[in-house]
């Protein structure tokens, strides 16, 4: 018989009972923070912690704020905001989440937003908006060429941005003598506390000095790190979901049972007792940070673009090619390894030994095309950033080069074959793709050229363009022939 109820309030109840739902009256509880970006990501990963914070105390419900679409809105909305994560690994598990008690959708009702901001109960802004929500240069500046940035220097008091948003925020809670909230940034930026406070800063100067000059002194923005594979929610998962809760749930969400969550202990406000909930609080989360970027995130870009020019189509199947895998594992021990001093206690060894089980797990169908999103705001971060550093330390760089010439592959293919590109510089890369050709020195040459990825020192480094170019012309051919360039191109680094 169809499953045709969907979840909600009333059908919490009648739950199974091997579901877990929230250990606290939803009723009783109190928005004490402000999610800016309620995608996936953030249901599995802050939206559990807060779960579980809210069963010991009541202040910390999420108010959450989507800056583009009403799309997490309209589906959670007629389930009064709850909604499913399903661990799968090992061990399978449903757990019906109820800290998200507000959805909020900015362009609709930017008022709605701010009020929340300002409200002397909020204390936390946390945010997953991904690297490019930051409006960001190659320099790490604000980018006020962005259009959201420009019509918000113009007009403040009715932001479009994230920056904006948190700017006329903090405004309002300077006017009605609030403290400023805690700030923290749950993206995978390298020091990601310390760009937004930077951006922030560049924006407010030129809109307020005496409110920058508030913000500097009173405003905290705590680097973060956090880790748990998401992939995306896809009709399997939705049945399911279904299936184990005897109810249909309109978005359901999935993680590995793997999930931490870092942060600097660096705070304006009140703040939860976060380590009660299995929180990290520490002093060093550049080096964690770090870790996990160049580790695992960097590990994953390299899976994504080589694994879809040999045409996988997660990372359980590219990681089930022995070559492949070979590939990133001694990427990882030979030439991210040396590049990253480890957090206090962790053995960097141990680490990548589980990551690259985590890599393996089946239950997962973690999509390379999800992660091949934003390349050219992912890899400076994932990639680049360690073949500089392997520059200057005389270490090796052949390996890490050629997850970059995939992508530029990648790039040429999609180009080409009239695939749609998600990327901020989408339109950019497209027309260099388009106009690639077999000649690796032309080519490079005008990818290079794009200085909001490529560092100009970097691009102008010989060893690193002669390894590009290495490893460009290695991976070059048809598509069918993409498995067999691959794995030749990857075992002659091996």
């Amino acid at each position: 018989m169809p499953i045709e109820q969907f979840l909600s309030v009333e059908q919490l109840a009648h739950l199974p009972a091997g579901v877990d739902r929230p250990a606290y009256d939803r009723d009783a509880v109190t928005n004490g923070i402000v999610h800016f970006g309620p995608g996936a990501f953030h249901r599995v990963h802050q939206g559990w912690y807060v779960d579980d914070l809210l069963a010991q105390d009541p202040r910390w419900a999420i108010s959450a704020a989507a800056l583009q679409t009403s799309a997490v809105r309209d589906a959670l909305a007629p389930q009064g905001n709850l909604y499913t994560v399903a661990v799968l690994d090992e061990r399978v598990s449903f757990r019906v989440i109820g800290a998200l008690t507000e959805m909020l959708v900015a362009p609709e009702d930017i008022g709605a937003v701010l009020r929340r901001l300002a409200a002397p109960t909020t204390h936390l802004v946390t945010i997953t908006v991904t690297e490019k929500g930051y409006c960001l240069d190659a320099r790490g500046d604000l980018d006020v060429s962005r259009a959201e940035i420009r019509q918000d220097l113009a007009t403040p008091r009715m932001p479009r941005s994230l920056i904006g948003f948190l700017t006329e925020g903090l405004r309002l809670r300077r006017t009605a003598g609030l403290r400023p909230c805690t700030i923290v940034s749950c993206d995978n930026l390298v020091d990601n506390g310390v760009k937004l406070a930077r951006a922030l800063g560049q924006f407010v100067r030129e809109v307020d000095a005496d409110l920058a000059r508030w913000i500097e002194a009173e405003a905290r923005f705590p680097r973060t790190m956090v880790d748990s594979i998401t992939p995306f929610t896809d009709g399997a998962l939705r049945e399911r979901v279904a299936a184990a809760l005897g109810c249909r749930d309109r978005w359901p969400v999935q993680r590995e049972a793997f999930v931490q969550w870092v942060i600097e202990d660096a705070f304006s406000d009140a703040t939860p007792d976060w380590a009660s909930v299995g929180v990290t609080v520490t002093d060093d989360v550049p080096a964690y940070d770090r870790t996990k970027l160049r580790l695992l995130n960097g590990a994953h870009s390299t899976l994504a673009y080589l694994g879809s020019l040999a045409g996988f189509a997660t990372v359980a199947e590219a990681m089930a090619d022995p070559v492949l895998a070979g590939f990133v594992e001694q990427l990882m021990r030979v030439e991210i390894m040396p590049s990253i001093r480890a957090p206090r206690g962790l053995d960097l060894g141990g680490y990548t030994t589980s990551l690259l089980r985590r890599f393996r797990n089946p239950v997962m169908q973690h999509s390379l095309a999800q992660i091949a999103w934003d390349g050219s705001q992912k890899l400076p971060i994932r990639l680049l950033g360690t073949i500089a550093d392997n520059l200057r330390a005389g270490r090796r760089i052949e390996r890490l080069c050629l997850p970059i010439a995939a992508w530029l592959h990648f790039i040429r293919r999609s180009a080409q074959d009239g695939r749609e590109l998600v990327d901020p510089l989408a339109a950019q890369l497209l027309d260099i793709g388009g106009r690639a050709n077999g000649d690796a020195g032309e080519s490079l040459e005008t990818f290079l050229a794009l200085t909001q990825i490529f560092p100009p020192a970097l691009a102008a480094d010989a060893q690193f363009v002669r390894a590009l170019r290495q490893g460009y012309r290695g991976l070059d051919g048809n598509e069918a022939a993409g498995r067999e360039r691959v794995e030749r191109a990857c075992a002659a680094l091996m």
